[in-house]
């Protein structure tokens, strides 16, 4: 509830998490029939890199303006969005600018001030629904969509201890609800142990169609800072295994800290990471 991302908008976290999620909505479109997307965890919709909060942390400069001083090929409709639309888009902002005449977006935000911020940057869009309400309830409320087609984007705060434990949680009751959708579900990655157990849960409940996508600017080592992040996509569209680590490469190249950096592809069910 007192989780405002615009102390973090931009960082290389957010550059994972939106590269990847551009590649997930083009990837939608691939057939004529309309997409539903459904963001859980949606913010205000977008941020000023200039604004008060993202000054005091400037988390940013080692994020996206990383990107577009030593802008990749890999990475141009990403940029190229950001660009286009001033101030740095999250991700109901970025699917947005994405979607085509009949696609729709519903987007959930429960902080009361994030989520007028929000109603108000989408007040006049027939394509957008903005809910002020809990994101893990949304998961039951809003799906199926009637459109049977769909990207589901779960990006909670984890800000509770638990949110690891919600987040399986979250995908298990998604994929119930909507088992043919596409889910997209970020996590941070400080040490390896709770991820590692919210991977071995997923994996017990037959999540047999998951690939694990990993960025860590830094070995894992330490449990009190943000050393990497991971999204956890379910029933990945075609083509997803063979470019998300082109995307990953790129990111890796230009956001890197440390010696131990590294990313990595693979399916849920192996025993992915060779990181320390």
């Amino acid at each position: 509830m007192n989780y405002r991302h615009a102390f973090h908008a931009g960082n290389f976290a957010d550059c994972v998490k939106h590269a990847l999620l551009v590649w997930l909505v083009r990837a939608m479109q691939r057939k004529e029939k309309p997409a539903f997307f459904l963001d859980t965890h949606a913010g205000r919709g977008r941020y000023d890199l200039d604004g008060a909060e993202a000054r005091r942390t400037g988390e940013w400069r080692d994020g996206i303006a990383r990107l577009q001083a030593a802008p990749d090929p890999v990475l141009a409709e990403y940029l190229d969005i950001v660009a286009r639309l001033g101030l740095y888009p999250g991700s109901p902002r970025l699917i947005r600018a994405l979607m085509r005449p009949g696609d729709r977006l519903a987007c959930c935000e429960f902080h009361p001030e994030e989520a007028a911020a929000l109603k108000r940057l989408f007040a006049d869009d027939p394509a957008v629904a903005v809910h002020r309400r809990d994101g893990w309830e949304a998961l039951g409320a809003l799906l199926p969509p009637p459109e049977r087609r769909g990207l589901v984007l779960i990006d909670p705060p984890f800000e509770a201890e638990d949110e690891f434990a919600r987040l399986a949680d979250g995908l298990r009751r998604a994929r119930r609800r909507f088992a043919t959708g596409v889910l997209a579900a970020w996590y941070p990655i400080k040490s390896r142990a709770r991820v590692r157990q919210c991977h071995g849960e997923l994996r017990e409940s037959g999540f047999a169609d998951a690939l694990v996508a990993e960025f860590w600017r830094r070995p894992p080592l330490d449990p009190a800072r943000l050393n990497g992040c991971g999204l956890i996509v379910v029933n990945p569209p075609f083509g997803f295994a063979e470019a998300a680590p082109s995307l990953l490469r790129a990111l890796h190249d230009r956001l890197a800290l440390e010696d131990g950096s590294g990313y990595a592809v693979a399916p849920l069910t192996s025993a992915m990471m060779v990181a320390p």
